[in-house]
């Protein structure tokens, strides 16, 4: 069976039903403590708007929070959704986080605006702007390289920190932009899992080596909930089931409760497209986990896992990663 890869923890900074965003940025560094003690790799939070049941909208301030409350453990973006800023301002806001927090950041970056058309509009996105992605990813990395003294603009702080970039996807474009670029990459099949084989496939084959990396590093999104019995973890998973199914419904609202009965909350054909969205789910006891786990790894040939477990109850989300740590050399040696 393939040993398990690094781990790291991607986080929504979830508000969940009865509470508030701030209550949900304070497990969010509460969460991060615990993974660094764990032995996780990287702990990132992703940017989304007009979401009530998230509050990692101003994702480089959560970032700060949560590295200011940690020592060790990578923090970053998975990630800020570039077309929805200049590539300037992020080198300067990531170049800053890199000045206070040396060596531990990360930037992700995605093309989609996490958002809505209302939302979009809202944030000033024009919707042509992805368009324009690779182009700006080129110049977002030369602000963030060494200084060249003719240029009349230079991201300060920023030039010269070389916060390492990833390039995030859901669909080949992606990958082959990393691999034109020699850069990292993050594949989100926590909740877009179709095209992940064929993705991969794409990333490896067309990697060109770079000043930023020397072969590809492809790292892959799950879902994994871990509890001490098969039945409590497939109860803690239907809040994340509920979630899915109100976002096909159109309802925004905060993480619900588990329930007992998830057959009673969905319909048939829901049922269907929720499972499709999070097939990239591993849930149960930590030997069903990993066992299964074993097997998606020898298929994907991951170099690392970016964990998302959205579950309601704070001290069973830290169960749940504490119990997935263990099964994990990577995690085990750093601890």
């Amino acid at each position: 069976m393939a040993n398990i890869p690094p781990l790291s923890v991607l986080d929504l900074a979830f508000v969940v039903q009865g509470s508030t965003p701030g209550e949900a940025l304070r497990r969010s560094v509460d969460l991060a403590r615990h993974a660094e003690a764990w032995g996780y790799h990287r702990f990132w939070l992703a940017e989304h708007h007009n979401m009530v049941g998230i509050a990692s909208a101003a994702t480089s301030v959560v970032i700060g929070y949560v590295a200011g409350g940690t020592k060790t453990i990578r923090v970053g973006a998975g990630g800020i959704m570039l077309p929805n800023h200049s590539p300037l301002q992020i080198a300067e806001q990531f170049g800053t986080l890199d000045a206070l927090y040396p060596g531990r950041i990360d930037l992700g970056l995605g093309r989609a605006p996490g958002t809505d058309q209302a939302t979009m509009r809202a944030l000033r996105r024009n919707s042509t702007h992805s368009d324009n992605f690779p182009h700006d990813v080129v110049e977002l990395l030369d602000y963030l390289g060494p200084v060249d003294a003719e240029w009349m603009v230079q991201a300060v702080p920023g030039a010269g920190s070389n916060v390492p970039v990833w390039i995030l996807g859901s669909s080949p474009f992606g990958a082959q932009l990393a691999a034109r670029l020699g850069l990292p990459y993050a594949f989100a099949s926590h909740f877009a899992p179709g095209e992940l084989l064929a993705a991969l496939e794409v990333y490896r084959t067309q990697f060109r080596p770079s000043v930023y990396l020397d072969h590809p590093c492809a790292m892959v999104g799950i879902n994994a909930v871990v509890a001490e019995t098969d039945t409590q973890a497939r109860y803690l998973f239907t809040s994340i089931q509920q979630s899915f199914t109100n976002l096909l419904r159109g309802t925004r609202g905060r993480m619900l409760p588990p329930v007992e009965d998830i057959d009673s909350y969905w319909s048939s054909v829901e049922k269907e497209q929720v499972a499709g969205f999070l097939s990239c789910s591993f849930v149960g006891s930590p030997d069903t986990v990993r066992t299964a786990l074993g097997r998606f790894i020898q298929n994907t040939g991951a170099d690392e896992l970016m964990v998302a477990s959205a579950i309601f109850d704070h001290g069973a989300r830290l169960r749940s990663y504490e119990l997935l740590a263990n099964l994990s050399e990577s995690t085990s040696r750093k601890r």
